[in-house]
């Protein structure tokens, strides 16, 4: 198995929090993830391409590969902040 997602990592909660409204509302994700994020995947709007399970932290794999596609989940807390995370596929 394989996945697509794209995420926006911040460092607060709150933070998090403010941008899941955003997206809510309709906000792009893109171009929130190019605006907020603090991941060097923010230069491509958060795109993380493809990987296979296990290549992630466990908390960030549990939403890839269990939770609904082209939604947008989270805040998601990691080692490395809180993460909004969008899945685009699995096969």
């Amino acid at each position: 198995m394989k996945a697509s997602a794209c995420h926006i990592l911040v460092k607060s909660l709150k933070e998090a929090e403010k941008i899941k409204l955003l997206l809510d509302k309709g906000g792009n994700f893109q171009q929130l993830a190019k605006k907020h994020s603090i991941c060097a995947s923010a230069k491509k709007g958060g795109d993380l391409g493809e990987f296979r399970p296990g290549t992630m932290v466990k908390a960030f794999d549990n939403v890839v590969f269990k939770k609904d596609i082209l939604t947008v989940h989270g805040p998601i807390k990691t080692k490395f902040g809180y993460h909004l995370i969008k899945t685009l596929y699995r096969s």
